[in-house]
C-alpha cells in the first residue's frame, strides 16, 4: 500500500542523474530515497550508505536546521547539490507541578541501571546491516487511540524534561504488537529501568523500530521477523503510568517520528 500522505519529488539533470525522495521534508521525518545505482550520497557533508540498488534513508531530528543539503555523486562523475528546505514543527508542551523528588531524581543505583540500559540501546541503534526492509511501506504495530505524540515535552516543577520521541498507542495489557516491517531483532530485554520491556527491530541501513513498556516479548535477539508478525504484548512496565505501546523510529541515533512512515491512524481505523 502506498503512503498517500507522503510527498515525492524527482530532480534530474541527465538520464543517468536523478533521485526520488519519499516523505515530508519536515522536522522529525524519516526520508526513504532511490537514486541511480552506484551513486554516492552525502547529507550535509556526511556520507550516507546506499544499497546496491540505489536505495537509502536519512532523517531530520526534532530540532533540525531548516536548511539542509543533499549531495549526489553519480557513477558518470556528475555531482549535484540539492538544497533542502525543512518545515518547522510545533510541539505540545505541558507543565506539571508537585512531582515528588524521588521521581524527579532516581537513586544512584537506579541511575547506574538506567545508564547500563542506555548503553545497550545505543549499541543496538548503531548497528548497521544490509537489510532493505526499510524500503517497505510500514504498517502500524498496533492500532487504537493515540495517547502520546512525538516531540511533546513536559516541564516538571519548572524543569524541562526530555522530549517524547515516540508515538503512544493506548491498549490493554496483553494486546498483541506486530512488526511494522521485516527485520531482525537486535535487542530484547524484559525489564529496563525507564522503558520496561524493550525490543528493537533492525530494518536495515540504520533504520530501526523500538517498542517500549512491553508486558511480554515473543522474539529473541538475532531472530528474523516478518511484517505483521506478532512480536510482543502491550504492557505498563518501566516508568509508565498505564498500559500502552511506545513505538519509536530511529535512523542510527537520530530519533524520528513514526507517523512519518505510516498512513494516518484515522484512515487505518476507518478501514477496520
Amino acid at each position: 500500500m502506498l503512503l498517500a500522505t507522503l510527498g515525492t519529488f524527482t530532480l534530474s539533470a541527465t538520464a543517468q542523474a536523478e533521485v526520488t525522495l519519499q516523505g515530508k521534508l519536515e522536522q522529525g521525518a524519516l526520508i526513504r530515497a532511490k537514486t541511480t545505482p552506484g551513486t554516492q550520497v552525502f547529507l550535509n557533508g556526511e556520507a550516507v550508505k546506499v544499497t546496491p540498488q540505489g536505495e537509502f534513508a536519512f532523517g531530520f531530528e526534532r530540532e533540525a536546521s531548516l536548511k539542509q543539503e543533499l549531495k549526489l555523486v553519480y557513477p558518470d562523475g556528475l555531482t549535484q547539490l540539492k538544497p533542502l528546505t525543512i518545515a518547522a514543527k510545533e510541539y505540545k508542551i505541558d507543565r506539571v507541578n508537585g512531582i515528588a523528588k524521588k521521581i524527579m531524581k532516581p537513586s544512584p543505583e537506579d541511575q547506574a541501571r538506567a545508564a547500563k540500559d542506555g548503553k545497550q540501546v545505543r549499541a543496538a541503534r548503531d548497528h548497521f546491516s544490509t537489510l532493505t526492509a526499510f524500503t517497505q511501506d510500514f504498517i502500524w504495530p498496533l492500532t487504537g487511540r493515540i495517547s502520546g505524540v512525538y516531540g511533546s515535552q513536559r516541564v516538571y516543577n519548572g524543569k524541562p524534561g526530555n522530549p517524547h520521541f515516540g508515538v503512544d498507542v493506548a491498549a490493554k495489557t496483553g494486546t498483541v504488537v506486530v512488526a511494522p516491517a521485516d527485520g531482525v531483532v537486535t535487542l530484547a530485554v524484559p525489564d529496563m529501568f525507564y522503558s520496561g520491556g524493550t525490543m528493537i527491530i533492525d530494518h536495515g541501513y540504520g533504520v530501526s523500530s523500538s517498542f517500549l513498556h512491553l508486558h511480554k516479548l515473543y522474539i529473541k535477539p538475532g531472530e528474523s521477523v516478518k511484517q505483521g508478525q506478532p512480536v510482543a504484548e502491550v504492557g505498563a512496565t518501566g516508568r509508565a503510568t498505564g498500559p500502552h505501546l511506545d513505538w519509536r523510529i530511529n535512523w542510527y541515533q537520530m530519533r524520528l517520528d513514526p507517523v512519518t512512515v505510516v498512513p494516518s491512524m484515522a484512515s487505518v481505523l476507518k478501514q477496520q
